[in-house]
């Protein structure tokens, strides 16, 4: 259940409060799938070879309880390990279709100096941030009026 809960955290179906009661799921705002991986964690939780596992406390959280993108050095492969070991596979794959790259003989310069740039918006750019607050609101509200009409 955690492989659903690490592919995308806002996507995952989860509530963000814990769930003391079976009765609750039913009332959740949730996707048919994720309420049945909730019940699942329920049903699960009561069995006696998962009963030291806490599925019930974290049914909410589809039975996993760590941030969506931890992962324990000692436990598991860490995601710089992942994303490292993608970046040398992809690489080695280009090396092959294209062959090795050029070498290029070149400096690479490093500056190390930061300055402040300012605050707020300059520009023109509180005209694109206003227009952007505005097209927020209006698509809330016309969710919200279609809510209203939807008696499902």
């Amino acid at each position: 259940m955690a492989k659903y809960a690490t592919k995308e955290a806002e996507s995952a179906g989860t509530v963000d409060r814990p769930i003391r009661h079976a009765w609750e799921i039913s009332r959740l705002e949730v996707t048919e799938h994720a309420r049945r991986m909730i019940y699942t964690c329920f049903g699960l939780g009561d069995l006696p070879q998962y009963r030291d596992l806490p599925l019930r406390q974290w049914a909410h959280m589809l039975g996993y309880r760590g941030h969506f993108s931890t992962k324990s050095r000692l436990y598991s492969v860490t995601l710089g390990d992942l994303r490292q070991t993608r970046a040398d596979h992809r690489a080695k794959e280009a090396c092959e279709l294209l062959g090795p790259p050029a070498v290029v003989e070149r400096e690479t310069v490093t500056h190390q100096e930061w300055r402040y740039a300012g605050s707020g918006h300059r520009h023109g750019e509180h005209f694109w941030a206003e227009y952007a607050r505005q097209r927020i609101a209006t698509a809330r509200r016309i969710a919200r009026e279609w809510e209203r009409r939807d008696p499902a």
